[in-house]
């Protein structure tokens, strides 16, 4: 598994279904899916003034991010997200 360093965040994106009012799956590509994800796994922390400023964010919360900040990766079939926690922009609750 990734450990992330300092105050990056690794994300698993959610897969989105596209659903009509009625509840009919539609089929194909979703050009504009939400930046919705959870988080696998945090760093220790930001250093400044030889201090580490704790995460905000945790293990196993959901969260929306920017849209183009991240870095995939794909490790054994699976599809991650690395990000800097300053781009995290809410978690949801």
């Amino acid at each position: 598994m990734l450990k992330p360093l300092h105050d990056n965040v690794i994300l698993k994106k959610e897969k989105v279904e596209k659903k009509t009012a009625s509840g009919i799956i539609l089929s194909g590509d979703i050009k504009e899916q939400p930046s919705f994800a959870s988080v696998i796994a945090v760093g220790d922390g930001a250093k400044q003034d030889g201090k580490t400023i704790p995460m905000t964010v945790k293990i196993g919360d959901r969260v929306v991010f920017k849209k183009y900040s991240t870095t995939e990766i794909k490790i054994e079939e699976e599809e991650y997200l690395i990000i800097a926690e300053k781009d995290i922009l809410a978690i949801m609750e």
